[in-house]
């Protein structure tokens, strides 16, 4: 299995300085789940641009540790046809171009954090092969229970109020949901269960136990099913 890293994933995990520490627990998942890491021509090039030689040379160091895509596939017309409604500037464009690499098979999965990519993939029918860090964590823990060791989660049961609400954990939740924020401060005295990140102390998972009603509505559900206790678990 081959994974393709973008450009930005890249330069977060071999920057001397550590920028984001999610994409380490990637790559170590990619190892776990046994995908090649590719790297493709076009973030090669991206790097050489950087105008501190002693920068560059430490990429082309740490490059070799990647499968790379020396020549880009032929940009196939679906794909063509789903950059022209979307891709303003030259960067856009070669985010496609990668994209394009999921599209004709050579690789497996995408791993990015650009939401123009995710929206592209969704457009060409491909969004099941293309994944953020976290989807793609959740994904693999999914496929591999085996993989995972549950000694190291250090489970805590907090009430809502005591949870960070500004945690960068939240920030795709309340993009995505205008009244988030108004929920999340309703729930102050309801209990919720997180893990956290040892070294930052920055949120890994969330989970909120939520007991349906009876009287909940359904009907707008398609197919319909008996009202029964369920559970909200948001774990990105």
């Amino acid at each position: 299995m081959k994974a393709l890293l973008d450009t930005n994933i890249i330069i977060h995990r071999e920057a001397s300085k550590v920028i984001n520490q999610d994409v380490g627990v990637l790559y170590r998942w990619l190892e776990r789940a046994k995908y090649t890491k590719c790297i493709h021509s076009l973030t090669v090039a991206e790097i050489e641009k950087y105008q501190n030689k002693q920068t560059v040379d430490a990429f082309h160091v740490k490059l070799g540790n990647y499968e790379q895509i020396e020549i880009p596939s032929p940009l196939q017309p679906e794909v063509n046809a789903v950059s022209d409604k979307i891709d303003i500037n030259q960067n856009d464009k070669n985010d496609t171009l990668l994209l394009n690499e999921v599209f004709v098979g050579r690789v497996d999965i995408l791993v990015t954090e650009d939401k123009k990519i995710h929206k592209k993939a969704a457009g060409l029918g491909i969004e099941d092969k293309v994944f953020t860090i976290d989807s793609f964590l959740e994904k693999t823990f999914a496929e591999h229970p085996e993989l995972v060791n549950y000694k190291i989660l250090n489970v805590q049961k907090l009430k809502f109020g005591k949870i960070n609400l500004d945690d960068a954990f939240f920030e795709s939740l309340k993009e995505d949901y205008t009244n988030f924020g108004k929920w999340f401060i309703r729930k102050y005295d309801d209990d919720a269960y997180i893990t956290v990140n040892s070294n930052n102390g920055l949120l890994l998972s969330f989970l909120y136990l939520k007991v349906e009603e009876k009287d909940e509505n359904y009907t707008d559900i398609v197919p319909a099913f008996a009202p029964p206790k369920t559970v909200e678990n948001w774990n990105f």
